[in-house]
């Protein structure tokens, strides 16, 4: 009774069951893609199953000895809290920089405040901030420990910078989605452009801006 309910709900939903009887295809064939580009990798590069094995066993050794705390009670903790305090101190005063920095470069890669003539100003400010996003952190720190040497100064600056990328564009788009009508209504009242944008895009950018600031 219950084999001929199901082949009634096959038949009466025929499609639904061809939908998923082609996604399962599809995930089948997709495993086996990824199965078959490891095989061609590894035989490409040389990579026996013996190697395999031994870089797992490796890796599970390294991470089981992870859990293994030999003389808890001898640490240094005093110098563990402060290198963590160090890095906190570096992530935040990185962050904070990059944020008020960020905030009035972005009004200038907005395109809805540099208009006209001055487009080409946005569209410049956004390849600076895809650039300085774009390098990964680690090639900052190693540029600016290259530059003023190691220490928290090198970290701070190399935090400042990748973020000063990411907020700047950030930024720049939740002034290019504010509403028009305020910047409007300012305009028939004969407000300026600082007056335009502080009022009229700014205030509504402005809980973005929070949002992304804290939350970074």
């Amino acid at each position: 009774m219950t084999e001929m309910t199901l082949d009634q709900i096959k038949q009466e939903n025929k499609a639904i069951f061809d939908k998923q009887r082609r996604y399962l295809m599809v995930v089948a064939a997709s495993v086996a893609a990824v199965v078959l580009y490891y095989l061609v990798f590894f035989h490409f590069f040389g990579v026996s199953s013996q190697q395999f094995e031994m870089g797992n066993s490796k890796i599970m050794s390294y991470f089981l000895h992870m859990f293994v705390w030999r003389d808890f009670w001898d640490w240094p903790f005093g110098y563990y809290f402060k290198q963590i305090g160090i890095t906190l101190a570096i992530v935040f005063g990185g962050t904070l920089t990059a944020s008020l920095v960020a905030l009035p470069l972005s009004f200038l890669a907005a395109r809805n405040v540099m208009t006209g003539p001055f487009r080409l100003i946005a569209i410049m400010m956004r390849r600076i901030f895809d650039v300085l996003r774009g390098i990964d952190m680690a090639i900052w720190g190693m540029i600016f420990v290259r530059a003023v040497g190691l220490g928290p100064l090198a970290g701070v600056m190399a935090v400042f910078i990748q973020d000063l990328g990411l907020f700047g564009k950030l930024y720049a788009e939740s002034h290019e989605a504010a509403d028009k009508k305020p910047s409007r209504g300012l305009t028939a009242m004969g407000a300026n452009n600082l007056q335009k944008h502080r009022f009229g895009i700014f205030t509504q950018s402005f809980p973005t801006f929070l949002a992304l600031s804290i939350s970074a």
